[in-house]
């Protein structure tokens, strides 16, 4: 057996490979070599206690200023007295309280006198207002000069002392000494990149790579390290890639080339406005796919009102043009009812095929969704078997078993991260043929986001808003420093309306009794917007009503209300009967109410930037210009404030997902953050790197292209497998 592939339990020991297998996901040698610094110590600095992070495993390199043992009566203590050794470590910076209770006071007690160094494990918590760990695990570092034989981390460590991702049950120091019992082994890496590729970028080795991250000498070796191992992780995403792209061109279908006075001649020429730039261009780009006999996959990303709906629509007429069927899968119902209403009255009587008075070129436009009723759904499901209707618009109910296509031609899914790839794959098994995918998402995603984790998709951009979009305008209200800056926003609630525009009002929480806190539970302090529960759909609409929104027409509407009463709400909005919707996040996909021009977000700091940015885009969507309030009591300085100024101070989704990234630190992308397995991404951070994933996949695509099986490359073959377990094989198959 290859060295790398050696089980831990025989080279460490069933016990410290037991908790390496359960609580870090390391199984074998070659795992452990993967499991990498998080950073680095040097001997003569001490890490900063001033900012420790609250309930979190940490460790430190730091020097004990004091130690102090006190006793204290005691009922559980032999002869009535307890002990308890209280420590204080310092960097220089901040200082930190250690605390020993009974038989445990006795080592420490010896051992961490003033003035010792070592390194400390435990979590932070907090006890009378000061920080400190109680019982954390140490290891004293002993100077290079005192050498009395014990090995210290000193001398494994190099001047750098590397701190690993660790857990309470096995620490920093326990993990890099395991590391040095498998380096050796490093040797045998086999190199998954190609020599030419890596000569050509001036990148180590892989056996190089792996001695230099885990005992570099300076810091230079830890760059070179991160550079070559940064480069692996790039290229071999990309290969994974690349064959997906590579084995969908293999796949046949049936080209969808659009008759040249059809249906969709007929729908232009009706069309009261012209189509942006934007919108031919991608159109073409669609276009051009489907007349191909493999199958189309392409991402569509476009800010919220670009006008995606109407470029999809185009290429579903394109398909039903040629003698196929199109569907829209949508992830919600309101949102396919939406989508039904739309473009029934975009296609006008082109959406009344066999129906008196439809156009000569028309077909039939069906909505299948859930809730429908049994005549209605089997007069749906015979429409959809017998090709009677060309466009079939729908949720997830769609895709099950019952439902026949006469002749899948085209798959559209609305909102592509809504939908589990299992659905779209059981929707893709219904053509006879493998159908052309169209995936649109109104959520930005950064080129290089789009290269990793929709890599087997050709992207589209709709980046120009169409003629007749109004600019939106957005604050940050900070109501506990301001108090009167939130009573001006109801103010400017009640312009809006005495215009004869409306408004939205949006809420984290729906308030009714599952989510409430409990009865009984504190105020928190002035001030702690942090504590207090999240402001509620229910208690804001009440309290406007009755307070600075009075005599207007509120309404509620939220995901537990049932789908006749959610639409109910939404038709009377839509009809302008209501002048202010106070709501959940229901409002963030679809919902087109172009009369909406202002809209408070409550609580603003508790979403997310990509959310913000989706609900702002919910008005401004007629001629008159949108006003987005982001109401926060979070103090200046803090960091949920810098990301509310952020939204407001663009209306580039793009630059927006950016920050939302760099905040929140990618997930893995291919998708494990579902599984809850490790992430595949050690030091390639999807953001930073932009340049080398760019790079990674023209090199990957072209080793791909030259040799798909990669005959010629069995180290890349063997960090494919790694990579590519089952699971994450068949997210890609599915993806």
């Amino acid at each position: 057996m290859p060295a790398l592939r050696e089980p831990l339990k025989k080279v460490l020991g069933p016990a410290t490979a037991k908790v390496m297998a359960e609580h870090l996901g390391l199984h074998t040698v070659g795992d452990l070599l993967h499991h990498y610094p998080r950073r680095y110590e040097e001997r003569g600095q001490l890490t900063h206690l001033a900012d420790l992070p609250m309930d979190e495993h940490v460790t430190v390199v730091a020097q004990v200023a004091d130690a102090r043992l006190h006793t204290f009566a005691s009922s559980k203590a032999p002869r009535g007295k307890g002990q308890r050794l209280e420590v204080t470590i310092t960097d220089g910076h901040g200082r930190l309280q250690l605390v020993f209770f009974g038989n445990g006071v006795h080592k420490p007690h010896k051992e961490l006198l003033p003035g010792t160094r070592a390194m400390f494990a435990g979590k932070v918590s907090v006890f009378n207002r000061r920080l400190q760990l109680a019982h954390p695990a140490y290891e004293l570092l002993r100077g290079s000069d005192d050498d009395d034989g014990t090995e210290s981390v000193e001398s494994w460590a190099g001047a750098l002392i590397p701190l690993y991702p660790a857990t309470a049950k096995l620490e920093s120091w326990k993990i890099g000494k395991a590391i040095q019992t498998v380096l050796p082994s490093a040797q045998e890496a086999v190199d998954p990149l190609p020599g030419s590729l890596r000569e050509g970028r001036g990148l180590v080795s892989l056996p190089e790579a792996l001695l230099k991250i885990h005992r570099p000498h300076t810091k230079a070796d830890i760059e070179d390290a991160r550079a070559r191992l940064k480069w692996d992780e790039a290229f071999v995403l990309q290969v994974a890639l690349a064959r997906r792209r590579h084995a969908e061109t293999q796949l046949p279908a049936v080209p969808r080339k659009p008759s040249p006075d059809g249906l969709l001649t007929a729908f232009d020429d009706r069309l009261p406005f012209t189509l942006t730039e934007g919108q031919r261009k991608v159109s073409r780009e669609i276009f051009d796919d489907l007349a191909t006999d493999h199958p189309m996959h392409r991402l569509l990303q476009g800010e919220v009102g670009s006008g995606k709906t109407m470029v999809a629509l185009r290429a579903m007429l394109a398909v039903v043009d040629a003698g196929g069927q199109a569907v829209m899968l949508a992830p919600t119902e309101v949102l396919a009812q939406q989508h039904h209403r739309s473009v029934v009255e975009m296609m006008g009587e082109l959406a009344e095929g066999g129906m008196l008075g439809g156009a000569e070129h028309a077909t039939k436009v069906v909505l299948l969704t859930g809730s429908m009723g049994a005549a209605a759904r089997r007069h749906a499901l015979l429409d959809l078997a017998t090709g009677e209707a060309g466009i079939v618009i729908g949720t997830h109910a769609l895709i099950e078993d019952k439902v026949q296509f006469h002749d899948l031609g085209l798959v559209v899914v609305d909102e592509q991260h809504r939908f589990g790839v299992e659905q779209r794959d059981a929707l893709r098994g219904k053509g006879k043929q493998p159908p052309h995918l169209l995936v649109m998402t109104a959520t930005p995603i950064p080129r290089t986001v789009a290269m990793t984790v929709f890599g087997d998709l050709e992207t589209s951009v709709l980046d120009q808003l169409p003629a007749g979009r109004s600019p939106i305008a957005s604050h940050v209200v900070p109501a506990a420093d301001k108090p009167h800056f939130l009573a001006r926003a109801w103010e400017r609630v009640r312009e809006e309306v005495s215009n004869g525009h409306q408004a939205y009002v949006v809420c984290p929480r729906i308030g009714d009794e599952d989510d409430a806190p409990k009865k009984g539970s504190q105020k928190p302090p002035e001030g702690d917007a942090e504590k207090r529960p999240p402001l509620a759909v229910l208690d804001v609409a009440e309290q406007l009503a009755k307070g600075p929104l009075q005599g207007l027409k509120v309404e509620v509407l939220h995901g537990r209300m049932q789908p006749d009463d959610k639409d109910a709400v939404m038709r009377r909005f839509a009809a302008g009967e209501t002048d202010v919707l106070v709501a959940t996040t229901v409002i963030e996909v679809g919902v087109n109410v172009p009369n909406a021009t202002a809209m408070v977000i409550m609580d603003a700091d508790r979403f997310g930037v990509s959310q913000l940015h989706q609900l702002r885009g919910r008005v401004g969507r007629g001629s008159a210009p949108g006003l987005c309030l982001l109401v926060t009591e979070m103090p200046e300085a803090s960091a949920a404030r810098q990301r509310l100024g952020a939204v407001a101070g663009t209306l580039d989704g793009f630059e927006l997902s950016r920050i939302d990234l760099e905040q929140r630190r990618e997930g893995d992308v291919l998708g494990q953050a579902q599984s809850g397995a490790r992430t595949s991404l050690r030091v390639l951070a999807v953001i930073e790197d932009e340049e080398i994933i760019a790079e990674a996949r023209e090199e990957a695509a072209a080793v791909v292209a030259a040799d798909p099986e990669l005959t010629g490359l069995p180290g890349l073959r063997t960090a494919l497998d790694a990579l590519l377990d089952d699971e994450r094989e068949q997210y890609l198959e599915k993806g």
